[in-house]
């Protein structure tokens, strides 16, 4: 591991996305508990992609046009859906106590792995990015691939640990202003159409 693999995988896993916008709803509206759930379960979403990539498969991914553009239509698909339901949903951000709906554990993970699950842009980053820090000549090439996998599923955990607690902590703040609730609700769904646009775009 070198200090430029270490450098790129921050700036790519702190770069806002779907999973960063995801763990920041998560931590609005369930807190620092609901965050970190979706924190984990946007790093679990990693592992079919650290496998693919160690297998081969992200390999035929990357060649195949129809393989490509039916995991991507499925994530744009995803996306779009997130949209609509951030927009439609007035329960998304409310305030903990009796009436507040709790959103389990599992749903949460869930949502998060299976959005990272269907992003083929992670799948082509484990194919043009790891190989580039690892000598496929070396008799522990696929160690070390899982190795610095490892690391970046680690880097993931963090980082988004860091902005799911980050926006908890201001959650009260912002469940006492209505209008901010409203506008927050309005840019996560805007947020999410857009990526889910962006990805429509994205080419093998």
């Amino acid at each position: 591991m070198t200090i430029a693999f270490v450098v790129t995988t921050l700036v790519v896993v702190a770069t806002p996305g779907a999973g960063v916008l995801f763990t920041l709803s998560a931590a609005l509206s369930g807190g620092r508990r609901s965050a970190l759930v979706a924190a984990v379960g946007c790093t679990v979403g990693i592992v079919p992609h650290l496998a693919a990539a160690v297998t081969g498969l992200s390999a035929l991914l990357h060649s195949s046009a129809l393989v490509f553009g039916v995991l991507k239509y499925l994530g744009v698909a995803y996306l779009l859906w997130l949209a609509v339901a951030t927009w439609r949903d007035r329960r998304a951000l409310v305030a903990d106590g009796p009436s507040a709906p709790a959103r389990s554990v599992a749903r949460t993970v869930g949502s998060a792995a299976l959005m990272n699950l269907l992003n083929p842009k992670l799948t082509i980053f484990f194919v043009a990015f790891l190989p580039q820090f690892v000598d496929p000549g070396r008799p522990d090439a696929v160690p070390a691939m899982l190795g610095l996998s490892a690391v970046f599923m680690l880097v993931t955990l963090v980082v988004f640990t860091a902005y799911g607690l980050g926006a908890a902590a201001v959650r009260r703040h912002v469940l006492d202003r209505p209008r901010v609730l409203g506008w927050l609700r309005r840019s996560f769904a805007g947020s999410f159409l857009a990526l889910g646009l962006l990805l429509a775009r994205a080419e093998a």
